[in-house]
């Protein structure tokens, strides 16, 4: 049987995970966007990959149950990267926690169900989790554990009302679903990991380096102590790592990869934007 690799979300974050672990494995690509799927399958497959696309809107239940059943269908499911999502600035409330939150969740339960036994997975979280201050421990556990149907009508869910607030939510789920999940995906012999990258050089973050909010993330950026932003390559090595054999003792785990921005944020020269975050 062929080994494959699930990547959801083709952008450069996934992109550069996929080339780092798919290499002699079936490569299924599933983005919202098919054309973007497309495109990047096209890439890849000029540089020697085998690929095969699918249409998968992350805050569909119906999408991800499908995208799990072709990847069972294609072969020995290995790996799982999750790099889709939505940001505030491109989505209202209850689309950043349908897709973030609730479709995360969905995808989680869902592929654990056909992960391989040594099998790895990674999802791309992001810093605004951590962002978050600590929650009680009955939202905590709601978070972690309660039926993913069940999710969207946590009553402090409910509440929320302005668009990063929901990311901040549904990136610090993403962690707590991951650490839940990580307890059956073991059952499997398989680990699960998330990551949460700080200011890393996209097509959209360099759009926002060229746009109206250019000037505070370049002052963010200088208030790191790494002074620079990072890169989908150096994403790509630290899941590279979480997927291979050498990371197999991590498993439930969320590893911030930031440049130190998260602790400038709590307690170093970037901590005005608890103010205005």
């Amino acid at each position: 049987m062929k080994k494959v690799v699930v990547l959801v979300g083709a952008g450069s974050i996934g992109i550069a995970i996929a080339r780092r672990v798919a290499a002699g494995k079936r490569l299924i690509i599933a983005d919202y966007s098919e054309d973007n799927a497309m495109q990047a399958a096209r890439t890849l497959a000029n540089a020697g990959f085998d690929c095969i696309t699918a249409q998968c809107d992350l805050g569909s239940k119906d999408d991800i149950q499908r995208l799990a059943a072709l990847a069972a269908k294609e072969g020995e499911v290995l790996h799982l990267i999750n790099a889709a999502g939505v940001s505030p600035s491109q989505a209202p409330v209850g689309r950043i926690l349908q897709v973030d939150l609730y479709g995360t969740s969905v995808l989680l339960e869902e592929v654990g169900k056909v992960i391989a036994e040594g099998g790895s997975g990674v999802i791309i979280s992001s810093q605004s989790g951590h962002r978050l201050p600590a929650l009680p421990e009955e939202e905590n556990v709601a978070l972690a554990t309660t039926p993913c149907e069940e999710l969207l009508n946590l009553p402090f869910l409910s509440r929320i009302t302005d668009t990063l607030k929901a990311y901040q939510y549904s990136k610090r789920c993403n962690a707590l679903r991951v650490m839940m999940e990580a307890t059956r995906w073991g059952r499997r012999g398989a680990t699960i990991n998330s990551i949460s990258p700080g200011i890393i050089i996209t097509p959209l973050a360099a759009d926002e380096l060229r746009g109206p909010r250019k000037e505070g993330y370049l002052k963010m950026i200088e208030g790191m102590p790494a002074r620079r932003a990072g890169t989908p390559d150096e994403v790509g090595d630290l899941a590279e790592f979480l997927l291979s054999s050498r990371g197999r003792f991590i498993s439930g785990a969320d590893l911030l990869i930031d440049g130190g921005c998260t602790a400038s944020y709590w307690y170093g020269d970037l901590q005005y934007l608890k103010t205005t975050h």
